[in-house]
């Protein structure tokens, strides 16, 4: 299995958590490394994906991606605009961290 790298590369209204740039590492398909907090919202939108992509899975294949890269697509579940929160859009890709 691979490592991935989640990392945000946007928000759109406010995020109480993350800013961008800020990213954690999933080691070896089920741990989770991070250097500071992880927003529990955001692990829902990831959960469905982790696995495949960390067992090789095309993001394409899973519709995470518009055309044939390595990086995968994800936006956690706050609708920012009814909430007063922040949508957050991450990558996930496949990485070595050992």
């Amino acid at each position: 299995m691979s490592d991935l790298e989640i990392r945000v590369i946007s928000i759109k209204g406010f995020c109480p958590v993350y800013t961008s740039g800020d990213f954690f590492v999933i080691l070896d398909g089920y741990k989770l490394r991070a250097e500071r907090p992880v927003c529990m919202h955001s692990l829902v939108s990831l959960l469905p994906y982790y696995v495949p992509l960390s067992r090789g899975f095309s993001p394409r294949e899973l519709g995470l991606a518009s055309r044939e890269e390595e990086v995968a697509y994800v936006q956690c579940l706050d609708p920012c605009e009814y909430t007063g929160g922040g949508t957050v859009v991450f990558s996930i890709r496949r990485v070595k961290t050992r």
